[in-house]
């Protein structure tokens, strides 16, 4: 399995430890990006990607790596560590760099046949809302399955994590990697994915024709019987 890995932090601390403890109990070739190391550069609303297509950012020669990894990948996780109840501003940012490829623009073909997990950890809290802060984008680009593992670490950093905690996460990540291999590949789309083709089919066929939205959805064949999850070309590239 081709697996990436991003985390929200360039130090490897115990986000990371579950990730990568994660990527190799699934088991594959993993690729692994750190921010901002790997990306630094926050969107900055210009609009060019909205008005012309997401190769046009200006920060697409730093991007390319990391959307190339993740467009080849059968598995995305998403790793970041807790911030202010948050996943980290340098998660958000580049997250923030794919808002056309979100199920209400321009979906890419390809993320409707990948899975992806979220995974943060805290000394306390706050998991739940990080967690949420990536998913909403996995989701929204059309992962058919997407988990999520959230601990409550106790600790600093990796070295002082107590051991039943330890134990915890490796029985999570256990459970988790067998049932992304059980489920490689995912064979049809979550039902709020579906939900949101099909509110933005239904918009274009009847009142907003917004391009390049629309000639993108139309050349595709979505305003008609073709459907993203069942391109069979998509898993081959």
């Amino acid at each position: 399995m081709n697996i990436v890995i991003i985390s929200g932090q360039n130090h490897k601390g115990s986000t990371y430890l579950v990730a990568r403890e994660l990527a190799e109990k699934v088991g594959g070739e993993i690729t692994e990006f750190f921010l901002p190391r790997d990306f630094d550069e926050p969107c900055i609303g210009c609009w060019t990607c909205f008005r012309t297509e997401l190769s046009h950012c200006p920060h697409y020669g730093k991007l390319q790596k990391l959307t190339d990894a993740m467009d080849r990948a059968d598995l995305i996780i998403l790793a970041s560590p807790v911030y202010v109840f948050h996943a980290t501003g340098q998660m958000m940012s580049f997250l923030d760099h794919y808002g056309t490829r979100w199920m209400v623009h321009r979906p890419d073909e390809r993320m409707f046949h990948k899975q992806g997990v979220c995974i943060s950890t805290a000394a306390g809290g706050g998991m739940r809302s990080t967690n949420q802060d990536m998913y909403h984008s996995l989701m929204f680009w059309g992962l058919p399955k997407i988990y999520r593992l959230g601990f409550a670490v106790r600790a600093a950093g990796p070295k002082e994590i107590p051991e039943k905690i330890r134990q915890k996460i490796h029985r999570k990540t256990d459970a988790l990697a067998n049932k992304i291999r059980r489920n490689n590949p995912p064979s049809a789309p979550s039902l709020k994915a579906k939900f949101w083709f099909y509110a933005v089919r239904f918009a274009h066929m009847h009142s907003l024709n917004i391009e390049p939205d629309y000639s993108y959805w139309e050349e595709r064949g979505w305003h008609g019987k073709n459907r993203p999850w069942n391109t069979v070309s998509a898993i081959r590239d």
